[in-house]
């Protein structure tokens, strides 16, 4: 029996990992530098942001419910938005966290400054070097101090809003609002990183207690709470310091204490601004380290990252790596260009938070069935995409810039390290959610088919078309315009020689002229539909049937696949494919009355609608059963068989005839070859080049006495264009 873990994790323990995964060392660092793009402002800064933040915390909320035992951004996006997306939220988020933690100890080596006159940098590498060796020689004992030092700064924060409260001054806050809209977004942005660790709990949603109920209010209340601490303090250093004193300051909680607070009070705000930048700082190395080793396990990264110590039993090369990134952002970059890009990366990641759950519930997965649910989706996930990208518009160039390399360097490390690799067999439910929507709206287009009215069918044949061939021919119009209430028109097209003028070969009729209006004769008169038929005389008989086609109104035309100059697969099939105003059918070895079983084939993508009702209305007036063949390959994730299972059922739902359905787990090939096998009759789409090259190859390799399959090779007028046909062969 496998080992379980104990799920002791209340909603009070759910709310202060929540609030102590946010509360950090952006609140004593980064007011002041806010306040150089909002004023006093920033007080609506800190409070947009937390607004902002909110549509993730719902999603990841209703996420974590659905899947209790997985946690973390990261493996979340991945599942929702495969395995490319979850590569560069993978990417992202570990930047964000190391950019978070050289935020920490930038920002808060100037606090020990005041306590020992030492260099500001030299100092924060140090610290961070002494971080990554406890972190390397035993990441477990590194969580056990993050509690109490959360208590210390909560109890000194509440201290500091208490005690500092009365001392506020209305004045400090005139001219609000003068920094205008684009200051105070640009605030907002830079602020954005201080609410970084509002959805970490659900790293640990497998431990909680009565998740369905613990995490959607652990994480909203943790959010609210601290919300509401971020701006009393910002409106207490607002309201008792001077702008140019907070502005001009490492240190601009000390600043703020120094008017507010006693000596005694004072030091509480270094003490407790030097625990931030130790909590914030490990944390910040211990949760980035895991992402990288995340994404190794996953196939998405090398394996050097999955490297497990002997020794400590610790990813060592993940937090050596991160840690060296650590250093380097601490030696060469600004302090505020490192809280942009942490802020740049952790929107980037918020939005594809938001993307996924969308992806979630507009997708398959049987598996996602969520006990909490974000309310009014999708609303709060909109603003909270929309809201995102607004803030990375206004947060500046630099981590603008960063933002989109990290999401292209993710790309073209997906594309040479995964894809070309074989990739890693799963696929997102985002994936899906396109797939079904284009499985929608192909229904729908197959559904206007088979239903429309009044459809003209035309027929063209020539002298040299056998009279059998011929009839199977009216016959299989018939078919199709009794269905849709249509018309039939049958035109034998002959050609003469250049020299020959036109009126005069037209007033002569030929034997084969005479024989072709005998038997049209006989046919009108026998038949329930009403069939009109003529002759057209031409120089070119392509160029004939394409124009005369067009100018009778057809919807569809039937020829033999011999019409023309040449075999209708060479340069008079192309011609008329390209030409003709309605849909083409090109029939071959047809014997209407002895067809009993249809085959209908597809590859790259669903089926063509004409050929959809083609196979239903000749399957309904001869009784033949009809079977429409799906190759989906070896292995296929299970989303992609729901979704085609469901688009096949909507089909089996538009036919009157008889119908199967046959998802085949092999490629195209083996499609082919089950459909000859099973079939008497093969219809197959037209622009579909590689399947008809197939078939007919694969037809040309058969026993002479088996190689009379009757095939319809169908050409819809209404062609998918490019990019549309290459979404249809990626998901499909």
């Amino acid at each position: 029996m496998g080992k379980e873990l104990e799920r002791d994790l209340g909603l009070p323990s759910v709310t202060a990992i929540s609030i102590g995964a946010m509360v950090g060392s952006g609140i004593f660092i980064l007011p002041g530098l806010a306040m150089t793009m909002a004023g006093p402002a920033v007080v609506f800064a800190y409070f947009l942001a937390g607004v902002l933040v909110l549509p993730a915390a719902l999603s990841k909320s209703e996420m974590a419910t659905a899947m209790p035992e997985a946690g973390g951004t990261y493996l979340y996006i991945e599942r929702a938005m495969g395995p490319l997306f979850g590569t560069i939220a993978g990417v992202g988020a570990w930047f964000s966290l190391t950019f978070k933690g050289a935020l920490a100890l930038v920002g808060g080596a100037p606090y020990l400054v005041l306590l020992f006159d030492l260099p500001v940098t030299p100092v924060a590498l140090t610290v961070a070097v002494l971080l990554i060796i406890l972190n390397v020689v035993g990441a477990k004992q590194t969580g056990r101090m993050q509690i109490a030092i959360v208590a210390i700064m909560l109890a000194v924060m509440v201290w500091f809003i208490v005690v500092g409260a009365p001392s506020v001054e209305s004045a400090r806050f005139e001219g609000f609002f003068d920094s205008g809209f684009e200051g105070i977004l640009a605030a907002t942005g830079f602020v954005f990183v201080s609410y970084a660790g509002v959805t970490k709990v659900a790293s640990v949603a497998e431990e909680v207690e009565n998740p369905d109920r613990n995490l959607p209010l652990g994480i909203l209340g943790s959010l609210v709470i601290t919300a509401a601490i971020y701006v009393a303090i910002v409106t207490v250093m607002v309201g008792v310091a001077n702008e140019t004193a907070l502005t001009n300051s490492a240190t601009p909680m000390q600043v703020a204490a120094t008017n507010a607070l006693p000596a005694i009070g004072v030091a509480a705000v270094v003490v407790a601004a030097l625990l931030a930048l130790i909590s914030t700082a490990n944390a910040g190395i211990l949760s980035s380290s895991r992402y990288p080793f995340a994404m190794s396990r996953d196939g998405l990264a090398p394996d050097v990252f999955e490297a497990v110590s002997e020794r400590f039993a610790t990813p060592v090369n993940a937090i050596t790596i991160t840690g060296g990134v650590l250093l380097v952002l601490i030696a060469f970059v600004p302090i505020d260009d490192i809280a942009k890009l942490a802020s740049a990366f952790k929107i980037m990641v918020f939005i594809l938070i938001n993307v996924a759950l969308i992806a979630f519930r507009q997708g398959s997965i049987e598996a996602y069935d969520p006990s909490f649910e974000s309310p009014l989706y999708p609303v709060p996930q909109l603003v909270g995409i929309v809201g995102g990208v607004v803030l990375l518009r206004y947060i500046g160039f630099v981590p603008l810039v960063g933002a989109v390399v990290i999401v292209a360097g993710s790309m073209v490390w997906y594309y040479f390290f995964v894809a070309r690799r074989g990739g890693v067999g799963r696929e997102g439910a985002m994936t899906d959610a396109v797939r079904r929507q284009v499985g929608r709206d192909v229904v729908e287009q197959t559904e206007s088919e088979v239903e429309s009215d009044g459809h003209e069918v035309l027929v063209a044949v020539t002298e040299r078309t056998a009279s059998d061939v011929e009839r199977s021919l009216i016959d299989l119009a018939t078919d199709l315009a009794r269905t849709r209430e249509g018309g039939i028109r049958v035109a034998q097209f002959d050609e003469v020689p250049d020299q020959m003028p036109l009126p005069q070969s037209s007033d002569t009729l030929t034997e084969a002229d005479q024989a072709f209006e005998a038997r049209m004769a006989d046919r009108a008169t026998d038949s329930k539909m009403p069939v009109r038929y003529g002759e057209i005389v031409s120089h070119d008989t392509r160029h004939a049937i394409v124009n005369y086609a067009e100018r009778v109104g057809a919807d569809t035309l039937i020829i033999e696949r011999t019409t023309g100059h040449d075999t209708l697969l060479h340069n008079d099939a192309d011609w008329i494919e390209n030409h003709a105003p309605c849909d083409v059918v090109e029939v071959t070895n047809l014997d209407h009355d002895a067809v009993e079983h249809i085959g209908v084939v597809t590859d790259e993508g669903p089926f063509d609608p004409a050929k959809v009702g083609l196979a239903g209305a000749l399957g309904a007036a001869v009784g033949a059963t009809v079977t429409f063949y799906f190759p989906i390959g070896a292995d296929p994730p299970e989303s992609r068989r729901n979704t085609i299972d469901d688009y096949l059922s909507e089909l089996v739902g538009m036919c009157d005839a008889p119908v199967q359905t046959r998802i085949v787990e092999a490629d195209t090939d083996d499609a082919i070859e089950r459909a000859v096998e099973d079939s008497d009759l093969l219809v197959v789409s037209g622009t579909q080049r590689h399947l008809t090259d197939r078939l007919f190859g694969h037809l040309s390799e058969l026993p002479r006495d088996e190689t009379e399959h009757g095939t319809l090779i169908v050409y819809g007028a209404s062609k998918p264009g490019r990019l549309r046909r290459a979404v249809e062969r990626r998901l499909f």
